[in-house]
């Protein structure tokens, strides 16, 4: 027995990565595979046809068509429409972008959004000392948390035609200001989530200047200006390129913000590939979604090249010192501090207005009369019998089982993923490329492949195995979240000190002993923001499920959220909606108020 036992710690670590694999292939790589082989292979043939007929589609890839349909009359073409351009700059001929290019589009505006609400908040936290602001440094993470399709309803509920941003601006004698469905309001929801990205890894560089560096620059003529060119923003380059290239990528991914307050009128591919699957058209969701995903994990490869590259090249010595931000009346005539108080009103506005004003309007009516009309509305669904209906409860109940369910599964993948990523040596970047890929594939992607595979089934050894429901859904969620785990723990298990590590070992304990019995309990509190992360977004997972959710036997709150949003049998406001909302936001706090406690060391 002693012997077994030895052995299976020797080899425990090794099993570990093989059931990862393992798992990582059944409900990531063959799934997202499937996919993949579909756009390309037709009868056991190697085709491109699917692929070249989007590629080669005006709708999807507007004036770039030609390179795909045509590629000899592209230079014709590109000389008949120079020939049309004039000189004045308002008269130039139409471009296509096609869907590419418009989600492309709306990706670099949300980034640039993204970068001009984010930096302000960098500065104010970096620079400035006040009462609340670690607090405030500590919402910064929330976003991550918050599932998109409670936030989309928050914007729905802030910015819509009865809203109470239109509300307000009544009691004011303006507006009303129609926001819905169109771009705007999607840059703006895109902002509320990637610009507090954007404040905390520059907040994050801001606090590792050197002081010194800048003090040596002032002592030899420089202005603060010339000082903050040459010293500071070189040092704040990497984390500000990092997060924008984060954005863009994660805002052309994106699914639910764009689908509840854009519709199919300002569709993205994502949400095109989403209706290409409700339409049973496999073959071109699948050839939209290998084209996707090609673009997403190559501009996931250059973020991972240039972290690499920039990882340890900012300095860690004395940090540039905080001025108060309130310093008697006087303060109120700095044009600085003033400009941050406006900066302060815009945050309200965009950051806690959508959250506030879905909770307000689960008790308000559309006069602004007190009602508990919507939550009694969900307590009529818990007792309806009619087919079809989503209730509440159940769904509630659901997505707490579904997240501790991918718990069991993705804080083990998590934590042998960081081990492997932090033993370095030769290939652990590649390593860690490869099993961070979910990151990097729309959830989307990943619901066809599963229901592709899984759901639909695969023969295996002359068996067809099928997997449904529950199981399929929390194998979805655990692909999405493991990452998360990993981003949290790797850099805890990074930062021991390895002299800790090495007694153990000469004390004669396996790799595993030492990992469980001194490693692991140093960074406990890593594992559990990385658990807390996993489960929150569990809870929120709603691309994926959207696809996999069969019926209403399946139905999340996410999912009971999305459909509560077209239900208008009580009246045409959105109170159903709300009040799901309230209930999802509610979970999700105390998911964040775990991740507060004890995530401080989480960066991404």
């Amino acid at each position: 027995m002693s012997a077994l036992r030895e052995s299976l710690e020797r080899h425990a670590l090794a099993l570990g990565t093989l059931g990862t694999l393992a798992v990582l292939v059944v409900t990531f790589y063959h799934p997202v595979g499937s996919v993949l082989l579909q756009a390309l292979v037709d009868g056991g043939r190697l085709t491109a046809g699917p692929l070249l007929a989007v590629l080669a589609d005006p709708f999807y890839t507007g004036a770039a068509s030609g390179l795909f349909a045509d590629p000899l009359g592209v230079p014709g073409g590109v000389a008949a429409w120079l020939a049309d351009v004039t000189l004045s700059p308002f008269d130039v001929p139409p471009l296509g972008f096609g869907l590419v290019g418009f989600t492309a589009y709306q990706a670099a505006l949300s980034t640039v959004a993204s970068v001009a609400l984010g930096l302000p908040g960098a500065y104010l936290l970096s620079r400035f000392e006040f009462r609340g602001r670690r607090t405030i440094r500590s919402l910064t993470i929330l976003p991550f948390v918050l599932p998109s399709v409670m936030v989309a309803v928050g914007f729905l509920a802030m910015f819509g035609a009865n809203g109470v941003f239109n509300d307000v601006l009544g009691v004011f004698g303006l507006g009303p200001v129609r926001l819905l469905f169109t771009l705007e309001i999607i840059v703006l929801a895109h902002a509320f989530y990637n610009a507090p990205l954007v404040t905390r890894l520059v907040t994050a560089a801001w606090e590792s200047v050197d002081a010194s560096g800048v003090e040596t620059a002032r002592t030899m003529g420089a202005s603060p200006r010339r000082a903050f060119r040459d010293v500071v923003l070189p040092q704040l380059w990497p984390a500000l390129l990092t997060s924008a290239l984060l954005t863009f990528v994660f805002t052309f991914m994106t699914f639910p913000i764009v689908l509840a307050l854009g519709g199919l009128r300002l569709a993205t591919l994502e949400v095109w590939l989403y209706a290409r699957v409700g339409d049973l058209a496999l073959t071109e969701a699948a050839a939209i979604g290998t084209i996707e995903t090609v673009l997403t994990l190559s501009l996931t490869y250059l973020y991972l090249r240039y972290e690499a590259r920039t990882a340890g090249t900012t300095d860690r010595g004395r940090p540039l010192p905080r001025r108060p931000l309130f310093d008697g009346v006087g303060s109120l005539a700095d044009p600085v501090r003033v400009a941050l108080l406006g900066y302060g009103a815009v945050v309200v506005v965009v950051f806690v207005g959508p959250l506030l004003s879905m909770v307000v309007e689960s008790v308000t009516d559309p006069s602004g009369t007190f009602t508990t009309a919507y939550w009694a509305f969900l307590l009529d669904q818990q007792t309806a019998a009619a087919a079809g209906t989503v209730r509440p409860l159940p769904a509630v109940l659901r997505s707490l089982a579904f997240g501790v369910g991918t718990l069991a599964i993705a804080v083990p993948m998590g934590v042998v993923v960081s081990v492997l990523s932090v033993r370095g040596g030769r290939g652990s970047r590649a390593a860690e490329a490869v099993l961070t890929a979910p990151l990097a594939v729309s959830g989307v992607v990943v619901g066809l492949g599963l229901l592709q595979t899984l759901v639909f089934g695969t023969v295996l050894f002359g068996q067809r195995i099928v997997v449904t429901g529950a199981v399929a859904v929390v194998a979805a969620h655990a692909v999405s979240a493991y990452p998360f785990v990993t981003r949290n723990v790797a850099p805890a298990l990074g930062g021991l000190d390895p002299r800790v590590v090495d007694a153990a070992r000469s004390l004669g304990a396996s790799r595993v002993r030492t990992l469980l019995d001194v490693e692991l309990p140093l960074v406990s509190t890593a594992v559990l923001a990385g658990a807390a992360f996993a489960f929150a977004i569990s809870v929120g997972e709603f691309d994926s499920t959207v696809i996999l959710a069969e019926g209403v036997d399946s139905a999340t709150m996410p999912v009971a959220l999305e459909r509560y949003i077209g239900n208008r049998s009580i009246g045409p406001s959105l109170g159903p909606a709300t009040a799901m909302g309230t209930v999802l936001l509610v979970v999700t706090a105390g998911s964040f108020l775990v991740i507060d406690r004890f995530g401080g060391r989480y960066e991404l």
